[in-house]
């Protein structure tokens, strides 16, 4: 007889105030399958997972687990039956070690050292290290997520289910990821794999539900698909390719020079002699293994370490090294933080109030009152420009889905119209629409005379939008390479810390890239540039 499934959702539904997030929706997971979970944002995935997790209960609808109707009215129940989940918004206490995030989520009475080593052994088997004694506050989003996983995987779970589990994770530790699930399902867990990343999908997945606006719209076998049909069930269309001109880069809108810095504790990384120029008209990339000094830079450039010597870090040709951000913000510089809630914005504050963190012009105010219709008027036109779904400008942050949140904070800070803007992970967890969308706002940007600097573990995403390259590891900066020279080995390597033949000093202004004198030609004539991302000068736009 065929195998009943694992877990079984029956016509579930779940209504909010402001929206219907599921609308009788139905799916099946069977033992040992990896089944795909794909939609636009703010299609209800995560409001479904959500419910199958305990964390909310449905409206209407049924739970079957192996074949029986249950109830799973919190995690611990969930937990209970063998379900264990890996949250995008990650469910952890900041001021608590790993290990003890760790201990606290798997319900049961641990020794610590023991867990410790686990923990260890666990990262080095599938390429996910972290140090157990570390506070979660002092870790990066990526290094976050590996405490998720890891998390997961020490419930030795009969389902498990992954809500963008690889948004901030490199290419090699994907595929240590994907070879560990496999292996899984090879022992009879199911997975439920919820991603934006259609080629993870088709690779990964042998069944996957597609959903739009809280329903669920197609079934398929994803080997089978490609990426542009999935992308038209997913969001009706294609994504539509960044378009871009060659780079004309202009006066440097940010220099640092000689920036180095012990760390802020005994968690952080230290930053040696740190050289970097971001000009005018051209976007600059900044590829690295997560924990390897981006947060501590980024800290440094937008002030919220001010230790720097004064004139280490330039804005605009102004010493800002010790300044205060509102003198950065004033010089142009905006700021797009790899944590949505908590630090990009108040989790319990309207979309119009989050707008006050970054916006603060005269017309805001009032005799020092806020003037509520013009603030609604201007997230109005954010949430407009950038379809973020909402119930309003008044709907608090943390009632977003991630990446509408995400396209809402990328939006308000463009609003500004900065003449440096910092974005780090800018398309984390967005759909892939939507991913091309803020892309595209960023080459626009650029092309408007604005420098950006990114920092991204979406190597495509670099290749995509980026004129120049660099690589952080150990708290160190490669010398910049032009896009044009760039390669996924060369690149990779210089993430692993691997040494390789000197790169260029990058473009100097207008001059196109990979036309730089003394370009490396080991860099340069490594194969497999990858492929559709980089955009070559005659598939420009005009």
């Amino acid at each position: 007889m065929p195998a009943k499934p694992r877990l079984e959702l029956i016509e579930i539904t779940k209504r909010y105030p402001a929206v219907l997030a599921n609308d009788a929706v139905s799916l099946a997971v069977m033992p040992g399958e990896i089944h795909g979970l794909i939609g636009e944002n703010g299609a209800g995935k995560s409001t479904l997972m959500r419910i199958a997790f305990g964390i909310v209960q449905p409206d209407a609808g049924e739970i079957r687990w192996d074949g029986a109707t249950v109830r799973i009215d919190s995690p611990a129940a969930a937990r209970a039956l063998g379900i264990g989940m890996v949250f995008q918004h990650f469910a952890l206490f900041e001021s608590l070690t790993v290990t003890e995030n760790v201990l606290l989520g798997l319900g049961r009475a641990r020794a610590r050292d023991a867990l410790a080593d686990d923990i260890r052994s666990l990262g080095e088997r599938y390429g996910l290290s972290l140090n157990p004694d570390a506070p979660v506050y002092a870790l990066s989003v990526g290094e976050r997520q590996r405490v998720e996983i890891i998390r997961a995987l020490l419930l030795a779970p009969r389902l498990l289910i992954m809500d963008e589990p690889t948004s901030v994770l490199t290419p090699a530790a994907v595929d240590r990821l994907f070879g560990t699930l496999r292996q899984l399902a090879g022992e009879g867990v199911s997975v439920l794999y919820i991603s934006h990343k259609l080629d993870e999908v088709r690779t990964l997945c042998s069944r996957a539900t597609v959903m739009r606006a809280g329903k669920v719209t197609g079934r398929c076998e994803p080997e089978r698909e490609t990426v542009a049909s999935l992308s038209r069930m997913m969001i009706g269309s294609e994504p539509p390719r960044t378009r871009r001109d060659l780079p004309t880069p202009g006066e440097p809108v940010l220099e640092v020079r000689g920036l180095s810095l012990a760390p802020i504790d005994r968690t952080g990384k230290s930053l040696g002699a740190v050289d970097l120029t971001v000009r005018r008209g051209e976007i600059v990339g900044i590829a690295g293994v997560s924990g390897n000094g981006q947060g501590e830079l980024l800290a440094a450039i937008v002030g919220e370490d001010r230790r720097a010597p004064r004139d280490a870090i330039r804005i605009a040709g102004r010493p800002v090294g010790n300044a205060s951000v509102k003198v950065r913000r004033a010089l142009g510089l905006a700021y797009v933080p790899e944590e949505r809630l908590g630090t990009a914005t108040v989790p319990d504050f309207g979309l119009d109030r989050n707008l006050l963190l970054s916006h603060a012009d005269g017309a805001l105010f009032r005799a020092g009152l806020i003037r509520d219709r013009v603030l609604g008027e201007r997230a109005a036109t954010i949430i407009a420009d950038f379809d973020v779904k909402a119930g309003g400008v008044r709907a608090v942050a943390r009632s977003l889905s991630g990446g509408n949140l995400q396209k809402y904070i990328v939006g308000r800070e463009l609003a500004r119209v900065p003449k440096l803007l910092v974005a780090a992970q800018p398309t984390w967890g967005v759909d892939v629409g939507a991913a091309a969308r803020i892309r595209q706002a960023l080459v626009r940007l650029r092309d408007a005379g604005a420098g950006l600097l990114v920092v991204s573990e979406e190597l495509d995403e670099l290749f995509e939008v980026c004129d120049r390259l660099v690589v952080i590891a150990g708290g160190r900066l490669s010398a910049p390479i032009a896009i044009a020279d760039a390669t996924v080995e060369s690149i990779g390597a210089l993430m692993a810390g691997v040494p390789t033949t000197s790169a260029a000093p990058g473009p100097a202004p207008g001059t196109a890239p990979g036309t730089a004198p003394g370009t490396a030609t080991g860099v340069a004539s490594v194969a497999g540039r990858v492929p559709g991302s980089a955009v070559a000068a005659s598939e420009r736009a005009p």
